[in-house]
């Protein structure tokens, strides 16, 4: 039986370890087999934690044996991106110079899934510093191969959760989402990814001693988990929410609000700002109206999402302008070529000076206002979360049309992070052999509307993964030049 474990959902996978049909030890043996065949073709764990696991596993199974009551995710491997710390494990950012910057203490999400009872079982890959573009390479470890197609991207910068997970290697993966990084994997490796309100899990972003980053990072960059199913998804919410006194940005909102009275309203917007969309991407968002039509809500096609220009340009400017001082240093740490992505960020989008400033703030509460005016009209928002399918490895960083495709089809995932609303990503189906699917936005906090929305698309239109990995290019592929 313990081949088949890791095809197991997480939540059928703790259930199994707290009723002892199967040991945590035997759970965790099956995921180190798994990544064993699958990794060396797909190149997403990095720091593999292989004796850790194991004695992790081995606690879980004495604390059943003496009577103990287990936590809700016992038993259950997850990965954690190579920027969010596991005690006693590098926090390397994918880049050489970290490699041994060795974390003292959990990150506060690791911290909640292991008081649950998951077990972290590796690190996962990311761009460099989470920088160097959308697609999953670093210089410290190379590239991640998406497992449906090796011409094509995972994703970033949670990709290489995004291929664990989709892969069966881990039944969780621990990323993080400022404008896309946790739902575009998400769609591109045919899994479930929530990006939370901002607030609603508690983090620590800081990358090297006691200093917090500028306002933007605090503010946009928001820790989430990826899944094979919502109702897996479901759980990790679940557990993250809640506070810390590490965080004192994290409120004390409940994790469920109140039920809205009749039909649901969702509002769908195929193509946000009108910029195009993939035909596919197109279909995979009517398919999925039609799967909440019959779920009984409430869906309509309304012309477009609030303000969503001023949203890109002031998310853009304040970005740049909280990060250009730091950019010289930070250039050299990116290795060959990776700085490519950002440099082109700074040629395009000059800082702002304090003046220009304190009215992009200002903006981003318009902006803000807007979108809960919005969501107080539609509770939902049903659209794409990147208006194409997945594209080759690499083409953001090539030259200023490669990123700034990119940077369009992005466009509602980087609008939802700048308004800091909820946001759940889940599959419709394959196009061209190629997973497709959306993402439901919804108000501030409302994360529960917004998974039970997702869980209804999933329940009409099915699970895409675990998938083997499909013949290909290598994994560590050269990097696109």
């Amino acid at each position: 039986m313990r081949d088949a474990l890791w095809r197991m959902p997480a939540a059928a996978q703790a259930v199994a370890v707290r009723g002892a049909e199967i040991s945590a030890a035997e759970l965790v043996d099956s995921h180190l087999d798994r990544i064993a065949e699958v990794n060396p073709r797909v190149n997403a764990v990095t720091q593999l934690m292989a004796e850790r696991a194991r004695e992790a596993a081995a606690h879980v199974d004495r604390r059943r044996a003496a009577g103990e009551t287990l936590g809700p995710l016992a038993g259950v491997p997850f990965t954690v991106k190579e920027s969010t710390p596991v005690e006693g494990v590098p926090t390397t950012f994918g880049t050489a110079r970290f490699r041994d910057l060795v974390a003292a203490a959990d990150a506060p999400p690791v911290a909640r899934l292991r008081a649950a009872g998951a077990i972290p079982i590796g690190h996962s890959n990311i761009p460099t510093l989470i920088m160097a573009g959308m697609h999953t390479r670093s210089e410290l470890f190379g590239d991640t191969v998406n497992p449906w197609d090796s011409g094509r991207t995972p994703g970033g910068s949670s990709g290489g959760d995004a291929v664990a997970v989709a892969t069966g290697m881990a039944a969780l993966g621990l990323g993080n989402d400022s404008g896309g990084s946790v739902r575009i994997p998400a769609q591109f490796c045919g899994v479930a990814g929530l990006k939370p309100s901002t607030g609603r899990f508690p983090a620590d972003h800081r990358v090297l001693g006691p200093v917090d980053p500028g306002p933007a990072s605090q503010i946009l960059v928001t820790d989430g988990p990826l899944a094979r199913t919502v109702g897996d998804l479901r759980l990790a919410y679940e557990t993250l929410a809640g506070t810390d006194p590490r965080d004192p940005r994290a409120v004390p909102v409940p994790a469920y609000g109140a039920p809205l009275p009749g039909p649901v309203k969702v509002a769908v917007v195929t193509d946000p700002g009108g910029h195009g969309v993939h035909p596919a991407i197109r279909a995979a968002v009517a398919t999925a109206a039609d799967a909440l039509r019959d779920a009984g809500y409430d869906v309509r096609e309304v012309p477009d999402v609030p303000r969503l220009e001023e949203a890109l340009e002031a998310y853009g400017r304040i970005v740049v302008t909280e990060f250009a001082p730091t950019w010289p240093a930070v250039r050299g740490l990116l290795g060959d070529g990776g700085d490519r992505y950002i440099a082109m960020a700074m040629e395009q989008t000059p800082p702002a000076d304090a003046a220009e400033f304190m009215t992009l703030m200002s903006t981003w509460m318009t902006v803000r206002r807007s979108w809960a005016e919005f969501l107080d009209t539609y509770p939902l928002l049903l659209g794409p979360v990147f208006t194409e399918p997945p594209v080759e490895p690499g083409i953001e960083s090539r030259d200023r049309a490669g990123r700034d495709r990119v940077g369009s089809a992005m466009r509602l995932c980087s609008a939802t992070s700048f308004v800091g609303v909820p946001a759940v990503a889940v599959p419709t189906g394959l196009a061209d052999g190629l997973p497709c699917g959306v993402q439901i936005a919804g108000r501030a906090f409302r994360e529960d509307l917004c998974l039970d929305a997702a869980q209804a698309i999933e329940d009409r239109l099915g699970v895409l993964t675990p998938v083997d990995p499909r013949a290909g290019g290598p994994a560590g592929a050269p990097p696109v030049r």
